[in-house]
């Protein structure tokens, strides 16, 4: 969002996490992961739940770092617990810093709450105008999509997952951008967080198409763990299985979920909308 905004310049540190555009790559990393690397989905589940109940997050804030880069602005989000590091601890460690900065923490749950998430940084950063032309050029791709999938003959049932091991129903925006794209959700819910559930309950949902997009993964590591699930997601009975980059399209809060949007509609309807950004691997039940 903030390189989006013309003010990647500005930018002078950035969590693990932020791989995208490539000049987020070259910045100093101010957060670490705390769990141990190698786990399963089962077990990265079971350790996010652990340390929840726990109240203590699955990230760290490297504070030496982030004191010695003397920040004007921190941009955090307290929209989810497990994503990243805990929001009263940004606070409690911007009063400490010597340049006491600001704090903006966003916490969008649809997605035009994403976009006006844009408005919020460009009144703290002076790009007014950059987030007015960010917004309207989002929104008219979003028209697109839905005017292209306006005339669908039919709205095919989609079951998104965020998680296989147990099975999560994505919600937030996800739901959203599935009624947007021409289908129907059949878990989640639009603006709810998302849910864990039950291999019957997917199964019982009667998807004409499974999504799978565990929250964070690339393309190829969503397509890895739907190959470790293949029997479960068999049962389902859906006709069609992929598998897609979350963490590129639709895990985070920033513009490419308008991307997500049109790989959702080319996947639920490739006769209507023919190429999208990104790739949907099929994955064979």
């Amino acid at each position: 969002m903030l390189f989006a905004l013309g003010l990647g310049g500005d930018v002078i540190a950035v969590t693990h996490e932020c791989d995208y555009p490539d000049g987020a790559r070259e910045l100093p990393r101010v957060t670490r992961d705390v769990l141990p690397a190698g786990l399963s989905s089962a077990q990265i589940d079971a350790a996010v739940k652990e340390r929840t109940l726990a109240g203590e997050s699955i990230y760290e804030l490297d504070v030496d770092i982030l004191s010695d880069l003397r920040p004007d602005l921190i941009v955090t989000q307290a929209l989810c617990s497990v994503c990243a590091v805990s929001y009263d601890d940004v606070r409690q460690i911007a009063e400490e810093i010597e340049t006491h900065p600001q704090v903006i923490s966003l916490d969008p749950h649809t997605l035009g709450e994403v976009l006006g998430d844009a408005r919020t940084i460009a009144k703290a950063t002076d790009r007014r105008d950059a987030a007015i032309e960010l917004v309207r050029d989002a929104s008219a791709r979003i028209d697109r999509v839905r005017l292209a999938v306006r005339g669908a003959r039919r709205r095919p049932r989609v079951a998104a997952l965020e998680w296989l091991d147990p099975p999560f129903a994505a919600g937030h925006w996800t739901p959203q951008l599935i009624d947007y794209a021409g289908g129907a959700d059949v878990l989640g819910f639009p603006g709810e967080p998302s849910e864990e559930r039950s291999w019957d309950d997917v199964r019982l949902a009667e998807p004409d198409i499974v999504i799978v997009m565990p929250c964070g993964f690339d393309a190829a590591l969503a397509y890895r763990e739907a190959e470790m699930h293949r029997d479960q997601l068999a049962a389902v009975g859906a006709g069609e299985v992929v598998a897609v980059d979350a963490a590129a399209y639709f895990s985070r809060p920033g513009p490419r979920i308008v991307d997500g949007l049109e790989l959702l509609a080319h996947i639920i309807h490739p006769e209507l909308v023919e190429s999208a950004p990104g790739e949907a691997l099929a994955v064979d039940v």
